[in-house]
């Protein structure tokens, strides 16, 4: 099966809050974010043009979207794109969601990432 990546126009950033920290109220009210709560910390990842006070901030990631929606019973799908990438020694930062999955790369290897996923025998739609 041959699995299709749409990169998105927005450049993202991670953030990392405390464990008990508020989430601020502009998270919500951004058109795409992302949060997830440990026992040990709030990460948020948010359009990097979204301002937000966290304790670290990680910024300048772009994000390739697996066109989905995916079903459960697929597998591998993450490992796969997650191997193809670290063979060509792109760190990336991955999110899943109910319907499909999103790689974040740094933006200083988003067309190297690109080309390696066209290498593999992924489709990259790009803007």
């Amino acid at each position: 099966m041959q699995l299709t990546l749409k990169q998105l126009d927005e450049s993202f950033a991670i953030h990392s809050l405390s464990q008990n920290s508020q989430i601020p109220a502009q998270v919500f009210s951004a058109p795409i974010y992302f949060i997830a709560k440990t026992f040990d910390e709030i990460s948020i990842v948010l359009p990097q043009c979204i301002d937000i006070e966290s304790d670290e901030v990680e910024g300048d990631w772009r994000a390739l979207e697996v066109v989905g929606p995916l079903d459960f019973s697929l597998t591998g799908i993450l490992s796969n794109i997650a191997t193809v990438l670290a063979n060509e020694k792109i760190s990336i930062f991955a999110i899943s969601t109910f319907d499909t999955d999103y790689v974040l790369v740094k933006n200083n290897t988003l067309n190297a990432a690109i080309e390696a996923l066209r290498a593999n025998h992924y489709q990259v739609i790009q803007p």
